[in-house]
């Protein structure tokens, strides 16, 4: 491995199970959970309190000052921006869909990308996404990409948001992940796509326990022989 401890990049689509197993693997490994998908969330948040259309002619200029200035931290399972904590806004679907429609934007991504670089730079932590294995750390020592029937994203991201309060139906949040499916493919910056040595993975017939278990059998033997050569 050529970091002292590595980074694990976990990348797929909405819905393919990439936030729970990630958050298991890092408590399994003992690593720190970085889900980047938050962050571009709360930027979609502070553009939308600041009356930012992210198809406004001008929207990069009146980003700028945001941008600069943002400040996301991760407490556990909560989300801070700017101090305040944001933890159930992130969840309700048209934060999802600014987010989305943000991320296509060039200073939204440099900015993300300098403090996800920044966050993950000592390794030993588990990065979930869409791009970190191809354009946030594309020398991550261990890459995977989790897909999953698109039916089967839409109910499980149903279920998660009914559980959350959100008042929303199947069939709105199946036509939601097929357009963000299409927008995040389709984006000329950073799109979503499984890096070539990426180890893809379908959770379609999968517990979250099957897919940590699969994560780990590909992981484990590798730490464990680096560790053997530090000893030796």
């Amino acid at each position: 491995m050529s970091r002292k401890e590595p980074i694990i990049a976990i990348d797929g689509p909405v819905g393919a199970g990439k936030s729970v197993a990630a958050r298991e693997l890092a408590r399994e490994l003992g690593y720190s959970y970085l889900n980047t998908g938050a962050m571009y969330r709360a930027v979609a948040i502070a553009a939308r309190d600041a009356a930012i259309n992210p198809d406004a002619p001008n929207v990069a200029e009146r980003l700028a000052s945001i941008l600069k200035t943002i400040k996301i931290k991760f407490d556990g399972e909560k989300l801070f921006l700017n101090g305040r904590d944001v933890s159930a806004k992130i969840n309700e679907p048209e934060v999802g869909d600014l987010a989305s429609r943000f991320s296509a934007l060039g200073a939204v991504r440099e900015r993300m990308r300098e403090l996800q670089r920044a966050a993950g730079a000592d390794g030993r932590v588990v990065m979930e996404g869409r791009d970190i294995g191809t354009a946030i750390f594309p020398d991550a020592e261990f890459k995977f990409f989790l897909v999953a029937d698109v039916k089967t994203r839409a109910r499980r991201r149903y279920e998660e948001l009914r559980k959350k309060g959100q008042s929303i139906t199947e069939d709105e949040v199946l036509a939601q992940l097929i357009e963000r499916d299409r927008r995040d493919s389709g984006r000329e910056l950073a799109p979503l796509k499984r890096a070539d040595d990426a180890i893809e993975i379908d959770s379609t017939k999968l517990s979250i326990d099957a897919v940590v278990a699969a994560m780990k059998a590909k992981i484990n033997p590798r730490i464990n022989a680096a560790k053997g050569l530090k000893r030796a």
